[in-house]
């Protein structure tokens, strides 16, 4: 899944950034309200990680365009500013949940995790079906009676598939979910983590569409 955060402190971003990555996001990182409205609109992100004291404008007037514009992408607000007005304001705005700093990576994970489900309407933490898992909490696939071991990459088109069983995923779509804006894409990366994952559960999984994408079939 592709993560926006917005956050302009560098040394609070990067670590942000490099532990998503590590968990298997795909994320991009702005520091302005202007960069994170413009990245919206052209990127289909799961989730947006908005501080609130930008340079160019306050996040909660990102915030109110983006619901304005009857946009309802998952927002975490995360920001050092804990009064009980402050809170109240960004849940009013919009916001899914608010996070404050400094905060442990586990916590912000687990929100993240939970706000997803709720967008998607998914009641419990694993997804999947009567033969297929995945608990995004351990990143572990369970396939029939087997855990299967998985990369990063793997990881990440497996819950891309997994999380909307049934509809169908272009090459650009899951390259969208997989790739951060300044990671470079071999043409052939998606098929070659598909063959990859058919090997380690089995060809009827993950199915071809031919000429629109791959899914996961509904049980």
């Amino acid at each position: 899944m592709k993560i926006l955060l917005v956050e302009d402190d560098h040394l609070i971003g990067s670590a942000i950034q490099q532990a998503l990555k590590d968990e298997a996001y795909a994320i991009d990182w702005v520091v302005d309200a202007h960069s994170a409205l413009s990245g919206v609109q052209v990127q289909g992100y799961g989730l947006v990680l908005l501080d609130i004291g930008l340079p160019d404008q306050s996040g909660f007037e990102v915030l109110r365009l983006l619901r304005a514009k009857k946009n309802s992408i998952p927002v975490i607000i995360i920001t050092a500013r804990d009064s009980v007005d402050e809170r109240i304001k960004g849940l009013d705005l919009g916001a899914d949940d608010y996070l404050i700093k400094p905060f442990v990576i586990k916590e912000l994970l687990a929100r993240m995790r939970a706000v997803i489900r709720r967008h998607e309407g998914v009641g419990t933490p694993k997804l999947g079906n009567d033969i297929l898992n995945l608990d995004p909490s351990t990143r572990e696939a369970f396939y029939e009676t087997k855990t299967i071991p998985l990369t990063a990459r793997e990881y990440a088109l497996l819950h891309a598939l997994l999380i909307r069983p049934g509809r169908i995923l272009s090459r650009t779509q899951l390259e969208e979910q997989i790739y951060g804006w300044n990671e470079e894409v071999e043409s052939n990366a998606v098929e070659f983590l598909i063959y990859s994952l058919r090997k380690k559960l089995s060809k009827e999984v993950i199915k071809n569409v031919r000429g629109l994408g791959w899914m996961i079939a509904r049980m």
